[in-house]
């Protein structure tokens, strides 16, 4: 079922993945998010929100400066870091007591996040937009996610054979850098440059995406489940739950969501579902 694995933080500390979910939440300190947009850039609510999803659960809080939504423009790096840097900083003198991810593909704001507290980077080009990543999560003893996000991807290829390719190039980037492939975590990149069907299908087919790594998953309010269901947004957490839990069925270790406690508490029924109760297995 599910594979046991562990990742070395810069404070030499481990991250360990397996049978137990890890819920990552999201802090977007954007002004255009498509959720939340707005609502955490300043530092004080950023910390209020962190504490907030910490004390519902969450294992990893994910710090995001800048909306990859469809149609959102990309911003430079002085913005990004004006966004993300304060924020990171008021974490760190917080001690909030969990691990502090940044999703950033800009190897300059990956350096400087590293530097003001975060442990994860969090590339939702995987490696692949700037591959200088590799090279600062190496120098930083960081494990990094790598999302599977190909514009230049062929519709006419399977999905599952064109993501293997591209994971290879992540690999090897990796590799080149001195990044040891125990530090990776793969993203299929639900919603990112696919269909609705080829959404589900990768759902469905979760173990193929990149056997032998660790898998993150990151469906929460996305357009699949409102293409699915004919609702907004803010109506998602039904459908969120549901990939949630279809996707630790099929191995899935970590999950990248809004709603911190919902998703937890779904996911601690599914895992004693496959499990057992705690109490069960001590």
């Amino acid at each position: 079922m599910h594979a046991s694995y562990s990742l070395t933080l810069p404070d030499k500390s481990t991250l360990t993945l397996g049978p137990t979910a890890l819920v990552m939440g999201i802090l977007n300190v954007t002004p255009d998010s498509f959720s939340d947009g707005g609502r955490f850039n300043r530092a004080d609510a950023a910390l209020a929100h962190a504490r907030e999803m910490v004390a519902e659960g969450a294992a990893i809080v994910d710090v995001g400066g800048e909306s990859t939504r469809p149609g959102s423009e990309e911003i430079g790096v002085q913005e990004e870091l004006d966004r993300v840097i304060p924020v990171l900083e008021a974490l760190a003198a917080a001690n909030i007591g969990r691990p502090v991810s940044v999703d950033t593909y800009k190897a300059l704001v990956a350096d400087q996040a590293l530097q003001s507290g975060s442990a994860i980077l969090n590339d939702v080009y995987g490696l692949q937009r700037e591959p200088e990543m590799a090279d600062v999560a190496a120098l930083h003893g960081a494990p990094v996610v790598a999302m599977h996000w190909d514009k230049a991807r062929d519709p006419q290829k399977p999905l599952l054979d064109e993501m293997r390719r591209w994971f290879d190039r992540t690999v090897e980037i990796a590799e080149r850098a001195g990044l040891p492939k125990a530090q990776l975590v793969i993203d299929p990149g639900f919603g990112f440059g696919k269909t609705l069907i080829e959404n589900y299908l990768l759902l469905r087919e979760l173990p193929r995406a990149y056997p032998g790594y660790p898998l993150l998953v990151g469906t929460s309010r996305k357009s699949m489940i409102g293409k699915l269901l004919g609702n907004e947004p803010a109506e998602r957490l039904p459908g969120t739950i549901a990939t949630n839990v279809v996707a630790y069925t099929q191995g899935a270790h970590i999950f990248r969501v809004h709603d911190v406690r919902a998703n937890k508490d779904a996911l601690r029924v599914a895992e004693a579902t496959l499990y057992g109760p705690p109490a069960e297995r001590s």
